[in-house]
């Protein structure tokens, strides 16, 4: 008769939600506070690391993953030659890297590198086909971006650690081998037009590379049923978060009051992303919300801090990101289409 007394395990989910959404928070601040360049991208790294990874980061592995963005992305520069004097060969050959990034992404392979890769292959190569400097300079901010995301995560760990022995998650199921390839090849089209608008003007696009990085990866996990509520209705929402967190932030523009907005409209997210509030959306849904937001947001502030219209510049990138979104949904409905049904089974 066993004497041992049952475990009771501590739900970790509510550790989880205030950890993406402090680290996040403090991520974004930092990020801005030291005019990091691109500071929206560190958030958003941070937004994936401590969303697909729940064991805490250490120092050392830290700049172990800066040095794996850094030879990763600049990948990307041995492209620029390539794409200066043949364009065409050079974008159909980033387009297979993409795809082969996204198969090797959908077999099991890290998706953190897969990031890295995709940014690398599109936002570093397209900025360099236009000036050598700029690629350096998104090199420099992704690793520098990754450095205070460690950072961030260290910290997020140390003030809510992952309770002792939490329920482990279920492993996923194997994908069909014979439905990633086509899965892929939906990814790869999501991220292609960003990246051939970034080749004409990389500075202005360089917030839509970004998101149709992020579409990129949700479509590995939607179906052709559900794509336009699950790509279109996130990326409306991260934009009315957005206009609600900048009319907040207007009312006393500070750099603590943007960590606490922050921290304030990302926990709902997260709190949802890991299913304590009841939803019928999947956690790749409001995790593609939260991206929107930070790089909307991140991009206005930087616009108020040049002197631009804000809210001209904010109506025109929102319909950028709608309308890469409706062709995100367009592409996954015409490659499902496409795709070879299943054969019956012979009896």
């Amino acid at each position: 008769m066993p004497t041992e007394a049952p475990v009771h395990r501590i739900d970790p989910r509510p550790r989880r939600a205030l950890r993406l959404a402090f680290g996040t928070a403090a991520c974004l601040g930092a990020s801005f506070g030291l005019a990091l360049p691109i500071p929206f991208l560190p958030p958003v790294l941070t937004l994936f690391l401590l969303a697909m990874r729940n064991q805490p980061l250490s120092l050392k592995a830290g700049f172990a993953l800066a040095a794996l963005a850094a030879v990763t992305t600049g990948g990307g520069l041995l492209l620029i030659p390539l794409l200066r004097y043949f364009p065409a060969s050079g974008v159909l050959l980033v387009a297979l890297c993409l795809f082969l990034s996204f198969l090797q992404a959908l077999r099991g392979g890290n998706p953190l590198v897969t990031i890295f890769l995709v940014i690398g292959l599109t936002l570093v190569s397209a900025t360099g086909a236009t000036d050598f400097a700029i690629a350096l300079t998104v090199i420099e901010a992704l690793v520098k971006g990754l450095l205070l995301t460690t950072l961030a995560v260290i910290l997020g760990h140390w003030l809510f650690p992952e309770p002792a022995g939490p329920a482990e998650p279920p492993p996923r199921p194997s994908p069909d081998p014979r439905r990633i390839a086509w899965i892929a090849l939906r990814a790869t089209l999501v991220v292609i037009p960003a990246f051939l608008l970034a080749l004409i003007d990389p500075g202005s696009y360089v917030p839509l590379v970004m998101k149709s990085v992020s579409l990129g990866q949700q479509v590995c996990a939607t179906s052709a049923r559900d794509a336009g509520r699950e790509l279109l209705g996130s990326t409306l929402l991260g934009g009315l978060l957005a206009v609600g967190f900048w009319s907040a932030l207007s009312l006393l523009p500070h750099l603590w009051m943007f960590f606490l907005w922050t921290l304030l409209f990302v926990l709902p997210l997260a709190r949802r992303l890991y299913r304590l509030s009841a939803t019928r959306q999947t956690p790749g849904f409001w995790l593609n919300g939260a991206v929107t937001l930070i790089i909307l947001l991140g991009q206005s502030v930087q616009d108020s801090a040049a002197g631009k219209d804000v809210y001209t510049a904010f109506a025109v990138r929102m319909g950028l990101f709608v309308a890469v979104t409706l062709y995100a949904c367009a592409a996954v409905r015409l490659i499902d289409r496409r795709q070879p049904r299943r054969p019956l089974s012979s009896p």
